[in-house]
Parts: structure tokens; C-alpha cells; sequence
């Protein structure tokens, strides 16, 4: 995937070339095209930004720059834009971006960009929550990160990606490592028995535990779509989870 980033602060993307992210760029899996904005002004004073028509507070970033660095660099491919009034970024659309060839992420800034950019590129406007941050580029990075996951030879195994919290409908459950007791705190001893069926069914439950108490919304679409086995209610049951089986039963 060839991805384009239009941005006023190019350094700011240095974390691309590290990591699993710089690995798929050294394996030729990704490629960046990180432009600056500010090469492309006509200002002499190397502004991008204006106050807005109307009035109001804050600066808007204008169309001619942003506009002359996309096309002097024949960008193309589905248009994003970082925007808290965007789509919300989610793992069924980061995984829809991953199938496209090319892309291109404009990083906004000040008071957000001229509406006249946005139309003459189509741009698809995206958020990665229901807050502000001070640009586009961290959001841009969110983004990269989350959709690249899903292309093939960017992690070691495409199963690792579909195990992942969130895609398989609930939070990831605990992890834990060695040493199996350390300031007096011990690993669960099912971790420790061998008996993979019920380890199993023991990150299933903490799974559903854990997403009940931070994403009950989560939970309550994931047990409308769940039919658990007469073994798997015993042993749910018998691991401390009745509350969560009875809370499935009542639906």
C-alpha cells in the first residue's frame, strides 16, 4: 500500500519507521510519501493558514497550498481527512482502508482546513474518538497503524490480527508471564494446568467480564449472537461467571 500524508509538521512521523510499521516498509509491504503543506505556499512568509470567513476564533488552513502539494505529487487513492467530526474509526473500517492500493491522509491543524479542500478532493473525514487533539498527525498515525495490521506480511501471522481484542467481539482477557509469583501476587492456576479446553473457556469468561464492566454496549451485541454449549455453561458456572451466564439466559 502506498500511503500519502499532507502535514505542516513532517518529523512528526518519524515513529513510521520503526517497529512492525518500519519493518513493512523495509519489506517493501508499505510505502510512505510524507509531504510538507509548507513547501507548496505561495505566502512569502511561508504561511498556510488564514482567518476564517464569518468570523470567529482560530485559523483555518487554505486551500491553494494543500490543494498544489497533492497534485505536484500526483496523490491519489481513497482521501482521508483526520477530523473530530469525522466517521468513527472502528476495526471494520480500518480493515476496509487495508484493501486499497493507495491512500492519502491530510493532517489538519488550527481551526480545521478550508471545506473547499475537502470537496474538491472527496476526502473521507474520520475521527478516532469524541475529543480534540492539537492535529492530525497522532490520529493519522492511529489510523496507518490499525489498518496496516490487516495487511498480508505486516504481522507474523494474519490469525494473530482476528484474535485481537475487539475483533472478536469482546475486550482481550488477562495476560500473564513469568514468574509465576512475584510481590505476593500469583498467576490464575488454570494458567498453570495444561487443560487448554478450559484455559479456553477461562479467557472467555474473563473476556466477557472484563467487557461488561468497560464496554457493556459491547457485551450486550456480543451475547445476542452467542450460543453457549451445556460445557461451556457448566464450566463458566463453576469458574465464577453464573452472572454472566444468567444475564445471556435472560435475553
Amino acid at each position: 500500500m502506498k500511503i500519502n500524508i499532507l502535514t505542516i509538521f513532517p518529523e512528526m512521523f518519524s515513529p513510521l519507521n520503526e517497529s512492525m510499521l518500519g519493518r513493512a516498509r523495509e519489506k517493501g509491504i508499505l510505502q510512505y510519501n510524507i509531504v510538507n503543506i509548507r513547501d507548496y505556499t505561495e505566502d512569502k512568509h511561508n504561511r498556510v493558514d488564514d482567518t476564517p470567513f464569518g468570523g470567529g476564533p482560530g485559523m483555518v488552513m487554505q486551500y491553494q497550498p494543500v490543494i498544489d502539494a497533492f497534485r505536484e505529487n500526483k496523490m491519489g487513492g481513497r482521501v482521508i481527512y483526520m477530523s473530530p467530526r469525522g466517521q468513527q474509526l472502528t476495526g471494520k473500517l480500518a480493515r476496509d482502508i487495508s484493501q486499497e492500493e493507495e491512500i492519502t491522509i491530510l493532517c489538519g491543524h488550527y481551526e480545521g482546513v478550508d471545506q473547499r479542500i475537502l470537496d474538491e478532493l472527496g476526502a473521507q473525514e474520520i475521527t478516532i474518538g469524541d475529543y480534540v487533539v492539537t492535529g492530525g498527525e497522532l490520529p493519522a498515525m492511529i489510523l496507518i497503524d490499525a489498518s496496516a495490521r490487516f495487511i498480508e506480511g505486516v504481522l507474523s501471522s494474519n490469525e494473530s490480527v482476528m484474535e485481537e481484542s475487539v475483533y472478536s467481539g469482546l475486550l482481550e482477557y488477562p495476560q500473564y508471564t513469568r514468574p509465576r509469583s512475584i510481590d505476593e501476587r500469583e498467576v490464575p492456576e488454570i494458567l498453570l494446568s495444561g487443560d487448554h479446553g478450559a484455559i479456553d473457556i477461562w479467557r472467555l469468561g474473563k473476556s466477557m467480564e472484563i467487557t461488561g464492566r468497560n464496554r457493556p454496549e459491547m457485551l450486550e451485541e456480543y451475547l445476542k449472537n452467542r450460543t453457549f454449549t451445556k460445557k461451556e455453561k457448566k464450566t463458566l458456572i463453576e469458574m465464577g461467571f453464573s452472572h454472566i451466564i444468567e444475564n445471556h439466559d435472560r435475553k
